[in-house]
């Protein structure tokens, strides 16, 4: 089974970040099974700093969760050369149970695949004399099909001309059917042997196990025919000699339907739907196989497991959560959740910030907290809490942030400025990546919102990203998907915020939620820093009312 997967929303935060690190440790102690931190988008300044800070790696980007080929039990099947003879092949497919075989070049790059089909018919269809010549078959391949050896010649020498002749007439006879370069199969007797090698033959093959005299060696020698003895008799050599042929001379290397372990299962399933064919190559994107698949592995695949921390609407969650199965939601926020299977773990508490919930646990497990986990607890709660000034933040809050703050040896204030500077450096930033930093969106009566918040401790700052994201929200409204687009610009140490807003009815909607007059696209809100609770509610229920 995968390892699960902890994120948090998209356009994360540092609580979002700092709650799946920190989560996904938790986990993994209390477990001993394995969790993987994760993030649904690219950090912000603030977050950098954090992690730099502390020395800890970014968390993996996923941006989508809809299942590839790389969730699907595939088929590790083994390839085989091309070289390799018709029947070693089959008895390949028959000791691994399998019915397609790719055919692989010594570095593992695909060259074609072969099916038992293809055998079959090669078997039941009239073949050529010259068949072996055609598909340049090895003489060692020849040698241990017919479970015999080579006595003279190369055994990695290629037969490449002549056909195949059954030396079954007396020699007078033999002289007119036998052409040079060609293989003659032969018995026991001297004079036939002569005869072949008389005629020029480039292989004879003895059977019945018969002795090939010095002799005859000596002159198979000198006129460069190879001679392989065998056990077997006449007919059974002559029977059995096609499955000498090189299985890269039946296989099938052009218009082979491949597939990348990143492909999307539900396109591959449009593709294969269409399709008579059992098994497909799975090929890295420099051509190197990896596996083979087939249609019924793409019905019975594994979910990929998924805890949510700091979120639990579908709408701020990772691409093709629908497509996982979430097993956990650790969250702070109002409770809109994701569709589950199962019953799950969901714990959602009236608090500042997700990392304080976390915090809790490992209190209510007393286990220790180690100072790098302190201060990622720590920093996550200063950003939610906004340094412990949001209405959201509360008693709880202060106490576990002041208390991790001692473990990771900071000072919370101190701490925060730095933070809070490091996230509001926004002058070499573009409009777009600054309205994205904290972004969400919401819906209400089919009304869809989409609410940015930029927090910085200067208002100079703040006022000049007005002047830039004013015109950008206005060119993004059209096709944002979105019917009013607000963003939160949050002057920290004064405790107030500006929001600026674009979109039909936006203004009577903000007027309504607030109670005060509002000028053409902004309006000052004094001791208003959450958009959790001093932004969002107040809109959804003014949407509601109007």
């Amino acid at each position: 089974m995968k390892a699960t997967i902890v994120i948090g929303h998209k356009n994360p935060d540092t609580d979002s970040i700092c709650s799946a690190i920190c989560y996904a440790e938790f986990k993994c102690r209390t477990t001993g099974e394995t969790y993987i931190p994760c993030r649904a988008g690219e950090l912000n300044g603030e977050t950098r700093y954090v992690l730099e800070h502390f020395g800890v790696d970014e968390p993996e980007l996923i941006e989508s969760l809809e299942p590839t080929l790389a969730d699907v039990q595939y088929r590790d099947t083994p390839g085989i050369d091309a070289q390799l003879s018709l029947k070693r092949a089959w008895e390949h497919m028959r000791d691994q149970n399998i019915q397609t075989v790719p055919i692989l070049t010594k570095r593992g790059k695909l060259r074609g695949i072969v099916t038992l089909g293809d055998e079959a018919r090669f078997y039941l269809e009239d073949q050529d004399a010259d068949t072996l010549s055609k598909a340049k078959t090895p003489y060692s391949n020849i040698a241990d099909t017919l479970q015999g050896e080579v006595v003279v010649g190369d055994p990695e020498a290629l037969f490449t001309k002549g056909k195949v002749v059954v030396a079954a007439a007396n020699p007078a006879m033999m002289e007119e059917i036998i052409s040079e370069n060609d293989m003659v199969i032969v018995g026991n007797r001297r004079e036939s042997q002569l005869c072949a090698l008389e005629e020029k033959a480039g292989c004879m093959i003895v059977c019945l196990g018969a002795n090939v005299t010095k002799d005859i060696c000596r002159r198979a020698e000198e006129s460069g025919c190879t001679v392989i003895t065998s056990p077997l008799d006449t007919y059974t050599c002559a029977k059995l000699i096609n499955q000498a042929v090189p299985v890269g001379y039946l296989m099938k290397k052009d218009n082979i339907i491949s597939f990348l372990p990143d492909d999307l299962v539900a396109d591959v399933k449009t593709t294969v739907s269409k399709l008579r064919i059992r098994y497909f190559p799975i090929l890295t994107g420099n051509n190197k196989y990896v596996g083979m698949i087939s249609q019924r592995n793409l019905l019975d695949f594994e979910r990929r497991q998924v805890i949510l921390v700091d979120h639990n609407e579908k709408g701020q969650a990772v691409d093709g959560i629908r497509s996982a199965s979430v097993v956990e939601v650790i969250d702070h926020h109002r409770i809109d959740p994701v569709e589950t299977v199962n019953p799950i773990y969901f714990r959602n508490q009236p608090l500042g910030c997700t990392a304080t919930i976390i915090a809790l646990m490992f209190r209510e497990k007393h286990m220790e907290i180690e100072p790098v986990t302190a201060g990622l607890l720590c920093a996550a709660i200063l950003s939610d809490t906004l340094m412990f000034r949001s209405p959201t933040c509360t008693p709880t809050d202060r106490e576990l942030a002041l208390s991790l703050a001692d473990i990771a040896g900071i000072n919370a204030e101190e701490f925060a400025k730095g933070m809070f500077n490091a996230g509001s450096r926004l002058g070499k930033k573009s409009p777009d990546e600054i309205f994205h930093l904290d972004c969400k969106s919401f819906s209400a009566e089919q009304v869809k919102l989409t609410v940015s918040q930029v927090t910085s401790v200067s208002r100079r700052e703040l006022d000049k990203v007005r002047e830039r994201l004013l015109p950008y929200m206005e060119d993004l409204l059209p096709n944002s998907g979105a019917d009013m687009l607000l963003l939160m610009l949050t002057d920290i140490i004064e405790e107030s915020t500006e929001l600026i807003f674009v979109g039909q009815g936006a203004k009577g909607v903000v007027q309504a939620a607030f109670d005060v007059e509002a000028g053409q696209n902004s309006v000052m809100l004094e001791k208003v820093v959450s958009r959790k609770k001093q932004v969002i509610a107040p809109l959804m229920a003014a949407i509601e009312r109007m």
